[in-house]
């Protein structure tokens, strides 16, 4: 359930459900001789996740090893000059995002890069969208002089105004207008996709085989029978507390404790790992909290979500039971889908179709999240990518409505 190929941003923090993850550095060895070299393939991919342009670490490697470094942002090619094994480079990057991306305040990932200057002097401080503090870098880094030749860009305001947090937003194929993808020939049309949401639909089922079964502890037939209704009736009547019992990110937390025994559970029939999940979040106290929704999905999920997740809709069903849900629900899946598996955004608007279809998601509340870009489960611009991959459904929905109005008229 794992994915072994991200970690924490903050890699001493021993948490799996950390809410700040970047994919493993990897490196590769090319040439011989003199002519020897250490190519970084996911460079891209990992200081996409720090909010940084993939040329700081780089070059961040090179002042640090003291070897020449190479750039070829059009083929998406990072070089440092002899031969580094992969081991010593991640425990650089850790160094990197310490000095040049962690808020020295709160230790938080979510900052920007801002050169301030004062008559012919310039400092570079670490921005935090987090908890709002400004704390400098060290000036006496060689990697200063760099990005002070080579200053962080700041996306442009698109349609809905908001501008991008963190560097180099504009690189990868995010465009500063905002309108990812609209000029790419090979991307699949609305219409399309739509067309085909609309034929899978029909197959969507809006109940599972175990909507009807027990939660509790004993799932003998003879249990079932006889508690269907009693919990029926108690969780209908258990009220929505607020969640001031530990965040998600907190390893200590019942949240981080429920996510790892998902993790470790072994059980691989559906519905006996969905009651047994239910089980465990009363058993820890957090069946009807809203934050239990993004662990959930983190750790019973991974790259085959589109055929696991209607097995689970029954138990999703009975932990979302508000607005504040839905949101934490879709949370998760930002999480899930826009840094754990980004290729995985096409698959979107089939999830957000199973949820619908499933009377999970409201149709106001999806509209709602889809039209605004939250920082409250992932960082902005990776909010805003799976907000845009969501486009085909909420396409799908306004002309359900429109055909919905049609009917009314005659």
């Amino acid at each position: 359930m794992a994915n072994s190929g991200f970690v924490n941003i903050r890699r001493n923090v021993d948490d799996k459900f950390y809410r700040y993850r970047m994919p493993l550095l990897t490196t590769k060895i090319e040439g011989k001789g003199n002519g020897i070299k250490t190519v970084v393939p996911n460079m891209s991919d990992v200081a996409r996740a720090l909010s940084r342009p993939p040329t700081y670490p780089t070059k961040f490697f090179g002042c640090e090893l003291g070897a020449q470094t190479s750039f070829d942002e059009k083929n998406d090619r990072y070089i440092v000059n002899g031969a580094h094994n992969a081991d010593r480079l991640r425990e650089l990057l850790d160094t990197f995002i310490d000095k040049f991306v962690l808020c020295k305040s709160c230790k938080n990932p979510e900052t920007e890069l801002v050169i301030l200057k004062s008559g012919r002097n310039e400092d570079i401080i670490r921005d935090c969208k987090a908890c709002g503090e400004r704390t400098g870098v060290d000036m006496r880094h060689k990697l200063t002089t760099f990005i002070l030749k080579n200053p962080p860009v700041k996306l442009k305001k698109g349609k809905r105004g908001d501008a991008a947090d963190g560097v180099g937003g504009a690189a990868d194929g995010d465009p500063a207008n905002g309108e990812e993808g609209q000029n790419d020939p090979g991307a699949e049309s609305d219409d399309e996709l739509t067309k085909k949401i609309k034929a899978e639909a029909a197959t969507l089922s809006k109940e599972t085989a175990i909507a009807k079964e027990d939660w509790s502890a004993d799932t003998s037939p003879e249990a079932v029978q006889q508690r269907i209704k009693a919990l029926a009736d108690n969780v209908a009547a258990t009220s929505i507390g607020g969640d001031d019992d530990g965040s998600d990110d907190d390893a200590n937390s019942p949240y981080s404790q429920l996510g790892t025994w998902i993790d470790d559970n072994d059980e691989t029939d559906p519905a006996a790992l969905s009651i047994a999940i239910y089980k465990k979040a009363e058993e820890l106290g957090i069946a009807k909290k809203h934050k239990t929704l993004p662990v959930v999905v983190q750790a019973l999920f991974d790259e085959n979500v589109l055929t696991e997740l209607p097995n689970y809709m029954a138990l999703i069903k009975k932990l979302v039971t508000s607005e504040k849900h839905e949101k934490a629900l879709l949370g998760g899946f930002e999480r899930l889908v826009g840094i754990a598996f980004p290729d995985l955004l096409p698959a979107i608007p089939k999830i957000l179709m199973t949820l619908y279809q499933g009377d999970v998601l409201e149709e106001e509340f999806v509209k709602q999240w889809g039209t605004h870009v939250s920082r409250k489960y992932v960082d902005k611009d990776t909010s805003k990518r799976v907000r845009k991959a969501s486009e085909p459904f909420l396409k799908w929905l306004d002309e359900a409505d429109d055909e919905d109005d049609d009917d009314d008229d005659e």
